[in-house]
């Protein structure tokens, strides 16, 4: 998962609104948001070569979202999987700062992540990259990529701007969410480019909202939208590497419904 924005107890309705791309190569197989098999109580895509995902909620209306940290150092030798977090965090009964407590003496392990995670009464951030290692997040809005929680990438920064919009708009619906995921545009001064190692090229590629590339890009995009009384509203749609729609996936469930 590669870029997102979040409204965390900031909308009149809805106490958590997320809408979320998901970035990766395309030769890697993964499968469709979906009910996971039993004993797991999960609705999410499936990471098919790790096992694990990137993001996904559970029946009592538990969250999590991990991204990577681009860096340019190799995956540490033997770590483990990042998308193994959420499924850990959701397959439990911590709380968010109890399960980011009993991560952190493990969490050097893994390779660079974020890492964010709720319940119906708090949202946490967490970064294997950051001092601290893991902090509650106030009632706003925030935006995620592949560096710290906020940082100001233009890809991040107009997401977040389009998403503010969204929630001005007391009519406006998921399919707008999805509207401002889909958005190709690309930084076209390579001077607001942020720097993180790759050559200028990709970083022009990855500049975009919406990622558009034949072998790495947006695999799907994800919106979330949970009400203080348990509705849920969960929607996926996926993309091939000439970004052209492939399926799309929708839960709408009432508080105390489950698929």
């Amino acid at each position: 998962m590669c870029l997102l924005v979040l409204a965390w107890r900031a909308h009149p309705r809805y106490r958590l609104v997320v809408a979320a791309n998901r970035d990766e190569f395309h030769e890697r197989p993964a499968a469709a948001l979906a009910e996971w098999p039993p004993p797991a109580q999960i609705l999410g895509g499936r990471d098919l070569r790790a096992g694990g995902t990137w993001l996904a909620i559970d029946r009592a209306r538990r969250f999590g979202v991990v991204t990577n940290f681009r860096e340019l150092q190799p995956p540490r030798p033997g770590a483990p999987s990042r998308g193994g977090l959420i499924p850990s965090y959701l397959g439990g009964s911590e709380s968010p700062p109890e399960f980011f407590a009993a991560l952190e003496s493990e969490a050097r392990h893994y390779s660079g992540f974020n890492l964010l995670l709720a319940d119906r009464e708090a949202l946490w951030y967490g970064s294997n990259r950051a001092s601290p290692f893991a902090r509650a997040l106030a009632p706003g809005v925030y935006a995620l990529s592949n560096e710290f929680l906020d940082t100001p990438w233009p890809k991040v920064q107009r997401a977040r701007g389009a998403f503010e919009e969204w929630l001005k708009d007391p009519s406006a619906t998921p399919a707008a969410l999805f509207a401002l995921l889909r958005d190709p545009t690309r930084v076209a001064d390579d001077g607001l480019l942020p720097n993180t190692g790759v050559s200028r090229a990709w970083e022009r590629v990855l500049s975009s909202p919406f990622v558009l590339h034949p072998e790495y890009g947006t695999r799907c995009s994800t919106v979330l939208l949970a009400d203080a009384e348990g509705g849920l509203y969960l929607a996926e749609r996926r993309f091939d590497e000439r970004g052209e729609k492939t399926g799309e996936t929708q839960f709408d469930l009432a508080p105390l419904e489950w698929p």
